[in-house]
C-alpha cells in the first residue's frame, strides 16, 4: 500500500488480491493501481475466483496540481447548504471592539488571499456539531491559536488579542 500525490491510498495488484482472499473485504470503491498491467491481472484473477458479487471500481490519475486537488475537495465536504450563509456576519457579531473586529477584518483577508476561506464555513459547522453531540475537542494546539477567527467560531479557547499572538505564525 502507497499513497499517490494526493494522499489516496494505491495499491498493488497482489495486496487486493490477498484482501479479497483472506475475505476481510469484499468490495473496494475507488482502487488505484499504479500500473494498467496490474490491473488487468487483477481483474482476470478476480472473474476466475469470485462471482459477481466482488465489485470493484478504480479511479484514475488526475492531471490537477496538489492545491487545485484540494479546493475541489474542499467543495464537496458533507455539510449541510448553505450552513451559515453569513459566515463573516457572524463573527461580527461575536466581536466587542474595534480591535477585535480589526482583527477579523485582517484574518478575513488573510484567509481569503491563502485560499482557506471555505475551510471556515466546515470548521463553524464541524464546532456546531461537536457541540451539539457532547463531544469534547482540545483547548487549542500549535499555531491555529494565533487566529482570533477559529477562537470565534470556538475551534480552540485561546484568544490570541488577549495574548497578543501573531497571525502571521499561523498562516505563514
Amino acid at each position: 500500500m502507497d499513497r499517490d500525490n494526493y494522499g489516496r491510498v494505491s495499491f498493488t495488484a497482489s495486496e487486493i488480491f490477498r484482501a479479497l482472499y483472506s475475505g476481510k473485504i469484499s468490495s473496494l470503491d475507488n482502487v488505484h493501481l499504479t500500473d494498467a498491467e496490474e490491473k488487468n491481472k487483477l481483474l482476470s484473477a478476480i472473474k476466475l475466483n469470485y462471482d459477481d458479487s466482488v465489485k470493484l471500481s478504480f479511479y484514475e490519475d488526475l492531471e490537477l496540481s496538489i492545491n487545485d486537488f484540494d479546493r475541489l475537495l474542499q467543495k464537496n465536504w458533507f455539510m449541510p447548504n448553505n450552513y451559515c450563509p453569513d459566515l463573516i456576519e457572524f463573527l461580527y457579531s461575536k466581536c466587542k471592539t474595534d480591535v477585535e473586529k480589526s482583527r477579523v477584518i485582517e484574518e478575513i483577508k488573510l484567509f481569503t488571499e491563502h485560499n482557506m476561506f471555505d475551510l471556515l464555513f466546515y470548521l463553524k459547522y464541524l464546532v456546531d456539531t461537536m457541540r451539539e453531540h457532547n463531544i469534547v475537542w482540545g483547548v487549542g494546539r500549535g499555531s491555529s491559536v494565533a487566529s482570533y477567527i477559529l477562537y470565534l467560531i470556538g475551534v480552540h479557547k485561546i484568544d490570541s488579542i488577549k495574548y497578543d499572538l501573531d497571525i502571521k505564525e499561523f498562516l505563514r
